[in-house]
């Protein structure tokens, strides 16, 4: 090489310094995942500085529990916990996507091409892409549809156990709520030690009585909800040495004592509180039989509010007259205390059905494994009811990348080098779920692409058993289609901002010169 020569690439290296190291980190965090993808995936041990370790193939909780200080991979995990919120799945695919989207962007900035025209070839092949899998997606309309049984037992790894709970779970939820966006399949998840394993046509919250003189189980009982402390008003300290104030406090509790009479009387049997309980009303209602579970989650009120038909209160609500009050209540058919769970399970609600999946195991590691196993399994069925289904095991993304290829040949300027991008990184998911089964990717690909090319048939894949062809659709190998659509789109995402990066500036503290404050952007 001439001595020009050398100077020109050490200049084009130097202008992409900050886009090399950014690449290097994202490759970093895809190495860490990729391992897992595909039937024949291997799991990753993650240990901390006490020793204490966790054994997984979940790519979110590798990402999230990963040792990385990188900003550039601090946004690829962030993408990923924001793809499992959505979805529920695809992290690894997205990961991998992501890193390859980077890795043939760089190759084409170091060969001149504009960053400008990448991310704009990138965008124009992503939007085809999905164009391409919303076209090969069929919907799911009737939950006894035997793809949800394939689409669980996909996402939760072949465990045949959970995939049957998560599509009973389901069918108990019915076809609307799966549909609601605000609704979550996943959060209705729960693992425990020694448990047996089933679903519930209830909810489980994550307490136990507020005292064992309690009743471990009320039946046929009124819910009360309270988003605040179970307590009366109170005076402030310095009014308490006056005798006015404490004459106001002395109200205060008479008042908050007639209604505590005032629930028992509207036949209250369940109180659920977010905050503490008053030591006297704790005793009243221990002596009135009525169940009390303090601090309860957030989420677990919301759940138990819905499933009760209650309307959550803050205690001022109480205040209300008795049939103004009774409109806030729920019922439940039954509340009982689970002895080896340690935890309140409530069933019969009058509100909105529900359904809990309780996963048992051994130890509390395959526990908290299991219970990731579910929740993936249950995003994946939820999603694939949203969004319908398309053939799995990489086959979709090969023909969403073939069709890329196809629009590219006939794209004017050089935006096509970044659809080329997008179309290697659809590739990706195929060559790594061949490779960990033990074949040639470059080979193994190309036999797919050729086979998907002959017989237009976008579901053909490769056998991770045998390595020969096979139709994913006849195969029983469905995947979600939102998790492939969303799963594209993140890893655009990441390649995009990352590409936009051209320099990186070390920033000072704010505090290290007086009154001088953070910038809010702008």
């Amino acid at each position: 090489m001439s001595a020009a020569k050398a100077q020109d690439a050490s200049d084009v290296e130097q202008r992409l310094a900050a886009l090399v190291t950014n690449v290097n980190a994202v490759q970093a965090m895809a190495q860490a995942v990729e391992s897992t993808i595909g039937p024949k995936g291997l799991d990753v041990l993650l240990v901390d500085r006490f020793g204490d370790a966790v054994i997984t193939n979940d790519g979110v909780t590798i990402l999230s529990r990963m040792d990385a200080n990188h900003p550039a991979a601090r946004l690829v995990i962030n993408v990923a916990r924001a793809q499992e919120q959505k979805v529920g799945d695809g992290t690894t695919t997205a990961t991998i996507m992501a890193a390859a989207l980077l890795a043939e962007g760089l190759t084409q900035a170091r060969r001149g091409v504009p960053v400008t025209r990448i991310i704009e070839g990138i965008r124009l092949g992503v939007q085809l892409a999905q164009k391409f899998i919303a076209s090969v997606s069929r919907p799911v309309t009737d939950l006894d549809d035997p793809v949800l049984r394939q689409v669980a037992l996909i996402s939760g790894r072949g465990r045949e156990d959970i995939a049957d709970l998560v599509v009973e779970a389901a069918k108990k939820s019915g076809i609307k709520k799966l549909r609601d966006p605000g609704f979550r399949l996943a959060g209705a998840v729960v693992a425990a030690e020694r448990a047996k394993n089933q679903v519930i046509s209830g909810i489980i919250v994550d307490k136990k009585r507020l005292n064992t003189e309690m009743p471990r189980r009320v039946s046929d009982v009124r819910v009360l909800v309270v988003d605040d402390a179970l307590e009366p008003q109170k005076v402030e300290d310095e009014a308490l040495h006056t005798e006015s104030g404490v004459a106001l406090q002395k109200g205060y509790r008479a008042e908050f004592a007639d209604n505590l009479q005032k629930l028992r009387a509207l036949g209250v049997g369940l109180i659920l509180v977010d905050r503490g309980v008053d030591p006297a009303a704790e005793q009243f209602l221990t002596d009135a039989g009525v169940m009390v579970l303090s601090r309860v989650l957030a989420s677990d009120l919301r759940r138990a509010a819905e499933f009760s038909g209650a309307r959550m209160v803050k205690r001022t609500a109480l205040g209300k007259p008795p049939e103004e009050l009774s409109r806030f209540l729920g019922h439940v058919d039954e509340a009982y205390e689970d002895e080896e769970l340690e935890r309140v399970i409530m069933t019969g609600g009058a509100g909105k059905p529900a359904a809990t999946v309780l996963v048992g195991a051994a130890t509390s590691e395959v526990v908290a494994e299991r219970e990731r196993i579910a929740q993936d399994a249950a995003g994946a069925v939820q999603a694939a009811v949203r969004e319908g289904v398309v053939p799995g095991g990489g086959s979709v993304e090969l023909a969403a990348a073939l069709a890329v290829e196809r629009a590219r040949s006939s794209l004017q300027g050089m935006a096509a080098y970044g659809m080329s991008c997008v179309a290697e990184a659809l590739r990706r998911p195929l060559a790594q779920i061949v490779a960990n089964a033990g074949f040639n990717p470059l080979e193994k690909v190309g036999e797919a692409a050729a086979a998907q090319n002959a017989h237009h048939n976008p579901g053909l894949g490769i056998d991770c058993d045998t390595g020969g062809l096979v139709d994913m659709v006849n195969a029983g190998v469905m995947d979600p289609t939102l998790v492939k659509m969303h799963a594209l789109a993140a890893a655009a995402e990441v390649a995009e901002t990352i590409l936009r990066i051209d320099t990186i500036i070390k920033m000072k503290d704010a505090e290290e010169v007086p009154g001088e404050r953070a910038p809010s952007g702008g």
